[in-house]
């Protein structure tokens, strides 16, 4: 599973720690390409100011969009470690930002020192760069990370404070440095040959361009509107989520067959429903979430949690195969009411493989349906892969070729791309990043990566370089795919580096510890550096469109980066002392389920263990919906695009399977199904409002949850003062 970014069409990463991290839970096809050639940048509009170099990278823009990505990388962290996914600042940075520096555009004196002057779309697309950096790196702390510590890998997050910094710092700059070269492959040499639209940058790119291309009052006025709107959806998010803290049986979580149990003097039926978690939740976040993703990938996610925990999970415990454990003992004062309250959850198992609960139960096969439809997703692309991978050994042989100009097999294969498919580059060479700018630091990089994975978490050099090489390859499949489907596999890239970096170190004789260490690791700075370049070369895409210098957004990128850097494990460990129950995979509750950590860990164990530590009867039951789902994703490929809507999306319906909060697929469901009665009824308003809103309520609670975190550690917060009014068994349940 990994972690997935929010975007317009392309609304969550989601992480198995992969960001669906971008995710392979989106309506693709849904996505709509523009008429004009994609090809082609915009032209500079007339009524737009005229924006020099000095007035494109300022301090405003930079300062604005390290901040909002700041925001959106501290809400990753809480909706990561609640769901899985985390969600990109790209749009977010561009609304927020346009709203923030025209208001102080219009407001302030031109001359006023560092604030004042126009505001042009271009400083918007440094201010969407630099929050895109700011707000990633936040997958590998809500999957790899925490999966660590919950295999007594790491100790003390505060303590390890160092060595998660200098692990994140070159997971980051890796991912930066060598995704710079890439510009110039997949945006200008062979986007056009392979039709890679970036989507979800086009969106963004013509979102910037809108907003300044409309000009006069009415113009000015539909901006305020959409700025507001997102300001109000987040406010109102960040206020629902820090009050519901304290009275989360009312305001937040419903548990109506709770109530209907009390109501019917404890002695119906209602609490067996209760026990699998089946209630309401006022989640903005994921309500938020729905009226991005579509209904396909809501429907279907809602499905997977009905066959998991409606249907699958009642049937292995009344045939004896799976168990759960009583809430309450003989000896608790609620044994006498809440004597059948049962967790279906555990993961603190005395036998796993024959004694599950059906948490562990469920847990293989969603985790197996996930990388058999990523894998598939990836296989059907074969003619777009191999035609890239064709692309990559024409510019080698170009490369070679002028070191060596007298080769005539050089000269056959280095053929230039022909005149029909050539994209001009709107940057002249001036403007472009210079290879000694990005060659040398990434080569030293690369050395300090090796380094730090060697000496703070005792990998072997082989291991820590084929974890930096399987970080390019997977970076540059998930771009190439990104480019072309708008769906990035890093699912695919997750799983796929753990399992050869389990294949690598088994038959070394290794102690278990130190594989499980090894695989983790080395798959974090796999998927993590691929998930920060793909991130980057979507950048790249949106300068492209809006004729920004792609040397100045390197700058922003690499300043946003260092945000990210320190943020990012930083919010990690104010998580885990306000919340210390996510690093105890054996804790019998706790307000962050962490499905991506799940998924990651038990990844890891399965490929270092001596035993597979999984059911048989689980193993089998996986292999099949595993089966189905690559089969499905085959035959989604082959249908009409107006008929691919009515086929699963088996990645959203295995993540029901592991996330046994079902709350969540209820409220994704319920804002897909608003989304869609919005748009037929009133199609302006929702291109207008949609995204805004829905941004601003998963930005919003998300922040929520930081500060929930910072008043649990300041000994003022819900688990202190909470009530436990409306919650089953009269325990608080925030």
């Amino acid at each position: 599973m990994s972690t997935t970014h929010l975007t317009r069409r392309q609304p969550f990463d989601h992480d198995d720690g992969d960001t669906v991290e971008k995710a392979s839970l989106n309506d693709a096809d849904s996505v709509e390409v523009p008429k004009c050639d994609p090809f082609v940048p915009f032209t500079d509009d007339p009524g737009a100011p005229v924006e020099s170099h000095s007035q494109i990278l300022t301090v405003r823009a930079v300062l604005t969009g390290c901040v909002l990505g700041g925001l959106v990388n501290a809400s990753n962290i809480y909706l990561g470690l609640k769901t899985g996914w985390t969600f990109s600042a790209s749009l977010f940075g561009a609304i927020f930002g346009f709203g923030l520096l025209k208001f102080l555009s219009l407001s302030l004196p031109t001359t006023f020192p560092v604030l004042g002057g126009p505001f042009g779309p271009k400083e918007n697309s440094i201010v969407q760069t630099a929050a895109t950096a700011a707000g990633g790196l936040g997958s590998i702390f809500v999957s790899a990370v925490p999966a660590l510590y919950q295999l007594r890998l790491l100790h003390d997050p505060v303590r390890d404070f160092p060595r998660l910094l200098s692990f994140t710092a070159v997971s980051a700059y890796y991912g930066l440095l060598f995704a710079t070269p890439l510009r110039q492959f997949f945006v200008i040499h062979v986007a056009r040959e392979l039709h890679l639209v970036f989507p979800t940058a086009t969106a963004t790119a013509m979102t910037i361009r809108s907003m300044h291309a409309l000009g006069g009052a009415a113009g000015g006025a539909a901006a305020r509107r959409r700025t507001r709107a997102l300001a109000a959806a987040f406010g109102g998010a960040f206020g629902l989520r820090v009050a519901a803290a304290y009275v989360p049986g009312v305001l937040w979580d419903w548990h109506v067959w709770s109530w209907v149990f009390v109501w019917g003097g404890y002695g119906n039926g209602a609490i067996h429903v209760e026990n699998w978690g089946w209630l309401w939740e006022w989640t903005p976040a994921f309500v938020g979430s729905g009226m991005l993703v579509g209904l396909n990938s809501a429907m279907s996610f809602l499905g997977g949690s009905v066959l998991a925990w409606g249907i699958i999970g009642p049937a292995l415990v009344r045939n004896g195969v799976a168990h759960g454990v009583a809430v309450f003992t003989e000896s608790d004062a609620q044994w006498e009411k809440w004597h059948d309250l049962t967790n279906f959850h555990s993961f603190a198992l005395a036998d796993p493989k024959h004694a599950p609960s059906p948490r562990y139960w469920l847990l293989w096969p969603g985790v197996f349906v996930m990388i058999c439809t990523s894998f598939a997703e990836l296989a059907v692309q074969y003619k777009l892969l191999w035609h890239g991978a064709r692309c990559v050994w024409t510019a080698t042989a170009a490369a070679l070729h002028t070191l060596r100009p007298s080769n005539a097999w050089l000269a056959r294969h280095a053929a230039p791309p022909r005149p029909a498919t050539a994209v001009a580059d709107p940057a002249p060479p001036a403007e472009h990043v210079k290879p000694w700018q990005w060659g040398l630091p990434l080569a030293l990089t690369i050395a300090a990566t090796c380094v730090v994975l060697a000496l703070q978490y005792h990998l072997s050099v082989e291991m820590s370089f084929l974890a930096v090489l399987l970080g390019f390859i997977f970076a540059f499949l998930a771009i190439q795919c990104t480019g072309a489907t708008d769906t990035t596999p890093l699912t695919t890239a997750a799983k796929a580096s753990q399992l050869l970096l389990g294949a690598a170190s088994s038959g070394q004789n290794y102690p278990v510890h130190a594989a499980q260490r090894m695989n983790l690791i080395g798959g974090a700075v796999a998927s993590g550096a691929a998930a920060q370049s793909t991130d980057l070369v979507v950048d790249f895409r949106v300068g492209f469109l809006l004729r920004t210098p792609p040397r100045l957004q390197w700058y922003a990128q690499a300043l946003g980066s260092v945000v990210a850097v320190f943020l990012s494990p930083a919010m990690f460990i104010v998580f885990m002392r306000a919340y210390p129950c996510v690093l105890d995979a054996a804790a019998p509750a706790c307000a962050f389920a962490g499905p991506s950590v799940a998924a990651w860990r038990a990844v890891a164990v399965a490929v270092t263990s001596p035993e597979l530590p999984v059911p048989p009867s689980s193993a089998a039951f996986a292999l099949a919906l595993g089966i189905v789902a690559a089969a499905s994703v085959v035959l989604r490929h082959n249908l009409r695009m107006d008929r691919r809507a009515w086929v699963p999306n088996f990645m959203a319906l295995g993540l029901g399977f592991v996330m046994p909060q079902t709350q969540y697929a209820s409220a994704m469901a319920a804002g897909a199904v608003l989304a869609w009665a919005w748009q037929r009824r009133r199609p302006a308003q929702f291109e207008m409002f949609c995204y805004a809103i829905a941004a601003g309520m998963i930005a919003g609670e998300g922040l929520g949850g930081v500060m929930n975190a910072f008043l649990e550690i300041g000994g003022v917060g819900a688990a202190r003062y909470g009530s436990a009014v409306g919650c089953p068994g009269e325990i608080f349940c925030g």
